[in-house]
């Protein structure tokens, strides 16, 4: 597979901020990647960086704990600026863990569910796709005429699963219940004291709809004024429109219990690792390679630490609102902190894609 011409090769010297960064965290991160393809690969993103290339800078990664981060990124690869073929600039958003009270029974207070992948619930593809199926849909309900369109989130709050068992959980506020939708994770402070975690396990499969998409159109929220945190508010100002705004979105998640084994790391994602507060970035996993090293020059995002956002991170996970070569969600970490981070990122930047030097040898750069 050729390498596409959306890379650009540049020298570090453009990529500003890059002596100044502290590469460490995404070296950690890096090498959370490099145990883990030795169960199972990555698969080889359509722009052509191959999973195979990276062995060298993985093999390096599992035998060394700590080394000078940024003398070893410098040593495996060669960077390149990402140049969309629309010309685009490229795009950030964040995202995070929410961290939220929970109880593991209904109660007169906790009565928004969060549920388990329901049996009747398949994987759909090519293969198993019957025809005049939106193509878009991965997943659809097995029943004895065939398998047809899962229920969508109306349907599902409405009561078509009850009586299965598949509450996990259960939450007080129905707008967090969604945001941990959104997100595809939380941590849970249970009302026994012990903290649970919940993560992505399977969805309805219909197509997203965002709230603040929707606020927007209908003229509640002007475009330039949506975040989480404005989004939130609206909520709040507006209870009894809660349904209405939400029922938009049909896509419904389903979650499953996770350990919480490293308090100070994220969820295990797509990529099959937890995920790395600031130095893992989820993207569009057709085109990008999951492991792939990416420097994110976002001169105007100031909420990581009131600086220029200007960072080396690692692909690590994906997401269906993620599509494009310069598109990226920044992984803030977990908790309220975190939220308040990720809620406000919507930011232009530059994507800066590291290449391992043998494929861009291969390639003849």
């Amino acid at each position: 597979m050729a390498l596409s011409p959306v890379f650009r090769i540049v020298s570090f010297d453009d990529l500003s901020g890059w002596r100044t960064d502290d590469q460490s965290g995404a070296y950690a991160a890096f090498r959370r990647s490099a145990f883990h393809v030795l169960s199972k690969p990555y698969r080889t993103g359509s722009l052509g960086v191959e999973f195979s290339a990276f062995v060298d800078a993985y093999a390096e990664a599992r035998a060394s704990q700590q080394q000078d981060a940024r003398a070893f990124f410098e040593r495996h690869f060669v960077p390149t600026l990402i140049a969309p073929e629309d010309g685009a600039k490229g795009f950030v958003t964040g995202f995070y863990e929410p961290e939220v009270e929970a109880s593991p029974v209904r109660t007169d207070k906790f009565s928004v569910p969060l549920l388990a992948r329901p049996a009747d619930l398949v994987d759909v593809d090519d293969s198993n796709r019957p025809a005049g199926m939106d193509p878009y849909l991965a997943f659809a309900r097995s029943t004895s005429e065939g398998l047809v369109e899962y229920f969508d989130r109306p349907a599902i709050e409405q009561g078509a699963l009850a009586g299965q068992g598949l509450e996990i959980a259960w939450l007080a506020d129905p707008v967090d219940a969604f945001f941990v939708h959104v997100q595809g994770a939380a941590r849970l402070n249970m009302t026994d004291g012990s903290l649970r975690r919940m993560t992505y396990a399977a969805k309805s499969g219909q197509r997203f709809t965002g709230p603040g998409g929707v606020l927007v159109e209908m003229g509640e929220i002007p475009l330039e004024k949506v975040t989480m945190q404005s989004i939130r508010a609206w909520f709040k100002a507006n209870t009894q429109r809660v349904n209405e705004i939400l029922w938009r979105n049909r896509s419904y998640i389903f979650f499953r219990e996770a350990a919480v084994e490293q308090p100070d790391l994220g969820p295990i994602a797509a990529a099959k690792v937890p995920l790395t507060p600031g130095r893992s970035v989820a993207v569009d996993r057709l085109l990008h390679t999951f492991g792939t090293p990416f420097f994110i020059d976002a001169p105007t995002l100031t909420a990581f630490d009131d600086a220029p956002f200007r960072r080396l991170l690692i692909a690590q996970d994906t997401g269906s609102a993620i599509v494009g070569s310069a598109r990226g969600d920044l992984f803030a970490g977990s908790g309220f902190a975190a939220g308040e981070i990720a809620g406000v990122v919507r930011n232009r930047a530059d994507f800066f894609a590291f290449i391992p030097r043998a494929l861009a040898n291969g390639a003849g750069w």
